[in-house]
């Protein structure tokens, strides 16, 4: 009778329910620490890859998609399609494209979407599709990826995710895994004038690290927590030699009401908080077990902070809205980068200057919308023409390219090969004038005497102001002033 008493003592007892509240408490909280984390940083690449396919929207040729889709869809186009993806042989379909008179805007565009892509870091795949609304399968018309052109026109089956969603409003984005790994994908419609949606853009954020980066902190979340259970229950385990029944029962019944979350104050998370007279062993577990959650709430107090701190810094506005490219405030960051570089003995660099000819009278004489599209123009040529360089608008007509590696290695030559571009798109009469793309460039180079940066970009602004005054009196326009 008394070894039955000894197996079902108090302190038996006090030892199965340490061991079985600690494990609970720890098992909650690293899920729930973790469920969090998960969620919000899956919300952030869905909104990253949402807010993507949404901007890149903006810049699609309706006119030309519905064009490229009829030709796509067209049975001389898909017999043709499949001759040339069986024998792997893309010319034909480029010489079709230049017999329908589409060659030259499908290849701008595909150079367009690279050149999107390649300053959007984190898009794994852009790519523009036609969804099938009587099928679940879904034609994809341009890749910014380097496919073959047969790949135009191909029909693929549509991911299990997508089926039975309205493709007329934005497409939920999801997460998920397949043949090219674990993406985040999004996709946003086309519309036309009449409000039918022409085509998709798709955009695929690549989740490859971030999956890795989960299990690997899942793994600290573990191994963390499986130390902690070790550490409470050691000392639950000492205290249990000096048995007080009634405070332990009732911290034991107060801890089943810690429930931390998001921006929950020490009540809120239901810390425990209780008038105990103990002054051994028993008083002990209640300082541990109060500090503890402080220190949970704390904890992820501060995550839910730098996550929205972090949110924050991703949402500041680096890039222009009209263009694209880095803006006044990401010039100024890229400026004190070059500062600090050159303090610390800078590699060779050029500022290219470059300002749009004619935007107020394009403005006054064709409407702000024509000056949108003129501007948009002619940072496209500038974006064209550097592409492993920065380029930056910091004003309204006023864009600045900073040329490294490549770019400046070539320097003279690209600058010389957009200035012959301008000069002849502006003598181009056969398009509009909005399309007739034109700016003055002036181009200044990096000397070891230069001081800053600043320095090199008042050169070439020098030199861009000239090379304006020279275009101005080649073409007959008063030169007083600068436009």
């Amino acid at each position: 009778m008394d070894k039955i008493k000894a197996k079902f003592s108090i302190g038996t007892k006090m030892y199965i329910f340490v061991i079985t509240t600690v494990l609970f408490v720890a098992i909650v909280v690293s899920a729930l620490s973790y469920y969090i984390n998960v969620s919000q940083i899956d919300s952030y690449f869905k909104r990253l890859a949402s807010n993507s396919a949404e901007n890149y929207a903006t810049f699609v040729d309706v006119n030309f998609m519905r064009e490229l889709r009829n030709l796509a869809e067209d049975e001389e186009y898909q017999a043709l399609r499949d001759q040339c993806e069986e024998s792997e042989d893309e010319a034909p379909i480029q010489a079709y494209f230049e017999e329908h008179g589409i060659w030259e805007r499908y290849d701008e565009m595909r150079e367009h979407m690279r050149t999107y892509q390649s300053h959007m870091q984190d898009i794994e795949y852009l790519y523009v599709v036609a969804w099938g609304f009587n099928t679940d399968k879904d034609m994809y018309l341009i890749d910014s990826d380097d496919v073959p052109l047969y790949e135009t026109g191909y029909y693929e089956d549509r991911e299990k995710e997508f089926i039975g969603v309205n493709p007329y409003y934005n497409i939920d984005p999801v997460i998920n895994h397949g043949d090219w790994g674990w993406l985040c994908s999004a996709y946003s419609p086309v519309y036309d004038e009449a409000g039918n949606v022409v085509c998709h853009v798709g955009v695929d954020i690549s989740m490859e690290d971030v999956m890795a980066e989960r299990m690997q902190n899942l793994r600290y979340v573990v191994i963390s927590s499986l130390i902690c259970v070790i550490v409470v229950l050691f000392i639950g385990v000492l205290l249990v030699n000096k048995v007080i029944v009634k405070p332990l029962m009732l911290i034991t019944r107060h801890i089943k009401y810690f429930l931390p979350g998001d921006d929950r104050d020490y009540e809120e998370a239901g810390v425990i908080n209780l008038d105990i007279k103990n002054r051994d062993e028993i008083r002990d577990i209640y300082d541990e077990i109060r500090s503890m959650q402080i220190r949970i709430v704390d904890n992820l107090n501060s995550i839910s902070d730098m996550e929205k701190d972090n949110e924050e810094v991703s949402r500041e506005a680096f890039k222009d809205a009209l263009t694209g490219v880095g803006n006044k405030a990401a010039y100024n960051r890229k400026m004190v980068e070059i500062n600090e570089a050159i303090a610390n003995g800078v590699e060779d660099f050029a500022i290219v200057m470059l300002d749009v000819n004619g935007l107020k009278v394009m403005n006054d004489e064709h409407g702000h919308a024509a000056g949108d599209t003129y501007i948009r123009g002619c940072c496209r040529v500038a974006c064209e023409s550097f592409k492993h360089s920065p380029v930056f608008r910091i004003g309204g007509d006023e864009f600045v390219a900073i040329l490294m590696g490549d770019d400046y290695n070539h320097r003279s030559e690209r600058v010389r090969e957009l200035k012959e571009f301008f000069a002849k798109a502006y003598k181009n009469d056969k398009v509009e004038p909005w399309l007739r793309f034109s700016c003055s460039v002036g181009m200044a180079e990096y000397t070891k005497g230069d001081k800053s940066a600043e320095i090199v970009f008042r050169r070439a602004d020098k030199l861009m102001y000239e090379d304006k005054l020279r275009f101005k009196k080649e073409n007959g326009i008063e030169a007083d002033a600068r436009s």
